[in-house]
Formats: structure tokens, C-alpha cells, sequence
């Protein structure tokens, strides 16, 4: 049987499991419920149960394979296997790697979910063929990855890829961090759902208020893009903000480290050209004009990022992967 690797993406409602090739295929699948709130041990035994049944299903065993990874919510600490703090899981210092390793007896590898994900799209999806590669996943937050040289970068304490919890709008709303104005607060899912229910009660939002039935709570990033489509003036201010916003974010990446394409995945990025043809002019105007050709594309993987990732930190050379 050729090398194999188990990938486990880690979520705060769900548990994704897959047994993967050298090639990126899935070969077989597992899922369970996460269940946070029933303790950290509970939840390592149904990433193991996701596990099994991946493996059942590629008719593999634990002596099949190379190694497993995980990328998780984070922070997390790849060089010691320990999940340092993720809130949606209710963990504060779990020993992930460790717990995974008495059962499989295989090299355990953990990385925080974003970074996974830039992996697996750069080794499998819309990121292959790039030199250096930015991942950027913009949902219910906002994460990124980077790949520099084939070199997946974690930074000097793990955190590197924060793209969200950059400060856009001082004074602005406020972000699940605490601070005010980041990225994440104006341009995620979340931030932009939130920015359109305020249009929407100050009475900026006609079509958004019929589309959603006069329910705030029933608008999402989703319902948000279709009232733009239809026209509605207040989902388009909030709408053209939030892409300015991740643009110029964007922008200063590029002059940073000069990468040759960005990749975006992630719900808000279904709105496709809605937000992709904003974020691109910006980016054009705003960096060097070296760096004006830089690709900025869809995500190609989908949901599977996350597995395709956390089973290539198996294949990736130990140098890449301090938690090894």
C-alpha cells in the first residue's frame, strides 16, 4: 500500500477526519460531533473515532501510515503539540499531540487550522506552482497562511498568519479580541452581517429588510450579497467597506513579502466576483509597482483544505514542522 497520511481538521461543531495519499486523495472519511462543552478528553476520543472510521473506510491501518496531523483552532504550540488556547473548544493547554499518540503510536503533528489549510491548498489546490503563497480564509473570522519558499511560516511564537486581528478602522467595531476596528470586525462574515443589521435598523437597507422578513437575526454574509445583487444602497456601502478594507490588508501583504498569489477561501468568498474584482483593485492600486501582476484567486479545495492540510504536515520534511 503506498504512503499514507490521517489528516484531522479540528472544528468547534465538527470533527473531519481523512485518510490521505501522497497525491491528495482522500481515500477515506470520518466524522463526528465535537461536543466542546463535554471536556477535552471526550473530544480527543471522537477525533479518534473520526480517525477509525477514515481508516476502516480506506481499508488502512495505523501501520499504514507515515503520520497524522491537526490543524485546530488556536493559538496552538506546533513545537510542543499543545492547543495553547482556542475558545469555540473550551481548551486552555491541551496536549493534543500527546493524547493522539498513545493511540496511534505514529509521528503527531499539530498546526493552527489556517496555517493547515494554506498548506493543503499549496500543495494540492489553487495554490500549487506558486513560489509564495498567502491563504486567506475570511468566514465567521478571519485567518491566513503563508508559504514562503515551500516553507510554511509560523512566526517566532506561532502566531504568524493574524491577518484578521489587524487594526483597519481605529476606533471602529469592536472584535472578538477586544480590540476595536480589525479586519475581522469590518470584513469577515460576521463583521459584515453585523454592519448590515445596523444599516438595516437605521432604514439604509430596503431590500436586506424584505429579503430578511424584518428579522435582524436572519441576515447573514450570504443574504447580505444578494441584496447587494438586487441593489439595496445600504448592503452596498457596508459590502464595498469591507472589500476596501481587506483589500488594503491585502495590499500591505504583498509589500511585505512580495508573494505571487493569494488565495481565498472560506464562506464570505462564495460571494465570487462581489468581492473578488474589489479586493483585486485594490490591491492593484496599492502596491509596488513590482508586485501589481500578484494572482488573487478562489480557494480550490473547499472543505477539505483542512484535511488535505493536516495530512501534508506527514509529508512535509521535519524542517517544516517544528511540532514534529
Amino acid at each position: 500500500m503506498p504512503a499514507l497520511a490521517l489528516g484531522i481538521d479540528l472544528g468547534g461543531t465538527k470533527i473531519a477526519a481523512g485518510v490521505v495519499d501522497a497525491a491528495g486523495r482522500i481515500l477515506g472519511r470520518g466524522h463526528r460531533p465535537t461536543r466542546p462543552r463535554e471536556g477535552w478528553e471526550a473530544v480527543v476520543g471522537r477525533m479518534i473515532e473520526a480517525g477509525e472510521e477514515a481508516l476502516a473506510e480506506a481499508s488502512a491501518g495505523v501501520d499504514d501510515l507515515l503520520g497524522v496531523g491537526v490543524g485546530s483552532p488556536g493559538p496552538v504550540n506546533p513545537q510542543t503539540g499543545v492547543v495553547v488556547e482556542a475558545a469555540n473548544l473550551y481548551f486552555k493547554d491541551v496536549p493534543v499531540v500527546r493524547a493522539l499518540y498513545r493511540h496511534y503510536r505514529r509521528p503527531t503533528y499539530l498546526e493552527h487550522d489556517a496555517r493547515a489549510a494554506a498548506l493543503g491548498e499549496y500543495r494540492y489546490g489553487a495554490g500549487r506552482g506558486a513560489a509564495n503563497l498567502v491563504f486567506v480564509t475570511v468566514s465567521t473570522g478571519i485567518g491566513a497562511g503563508i508559504v514562503l519558499d515551500g516553507r510554511l511560516v509560523q512566526g517566532s511564537h506561532f502566531s504568524a498568519g493574524e491577518l484578521g486581528h489587524t487594526v483597519v478602522v481605529p476606533e471602529g467595531p469592536l472584535c472578538t479580541c477586544g480590540q476595536r476596528g480589525c479586519l475581522e470586525a469590518v470584513a469577515s462574515g460576521t463583521g459584515i452581517a453585523n454592519l448590515a443589521r445596523e444599516a438595516m435598523e437605521r432604514g439604509e437597507a430596503p431590500v436586506l429588510r424584505e429579503l430578511a422578513g424584518g428579522d435582524p437575526e436572519g441576515v447573514d454574509a450570504r443574504l447580505v450579497a444578494e441584496a447587494v445583487r438586487r441593489g439595496d444602497p445600504g448592503c452596498r456601502e457596508v459590502l464595498d467597506q469591507a472589500t476596501f478594507h481587506l483589500g488594503m490588508a491585502l495590499a500591505g501583504v504583498v509589500n511585505l513579502i512580495d508573494c505571487d498569489r493569494i488565495v481565498i477561501g472560506g464562506g464570505v468568498a462564495k460571494m465570487g466576483e462581489l468581492l473578488f474584482e474589489p479586493v483585486r483593485r485594490t490591491v492593484t492600486a496599492c502596491v509596488v509597482a513590482t508586485a501589481r501582476n500578484v494572482q488573487i484567486i478562489p480557494a480550490a479545495l473547499g472543505p477539505d483544505a483542512g484535511i488535505l492540510g493536516a495530512a501534508a504536515l506527514a509529508f512535509t520534511p521535519p524542517q517544516l514542522t517544528p511540532g514534529s
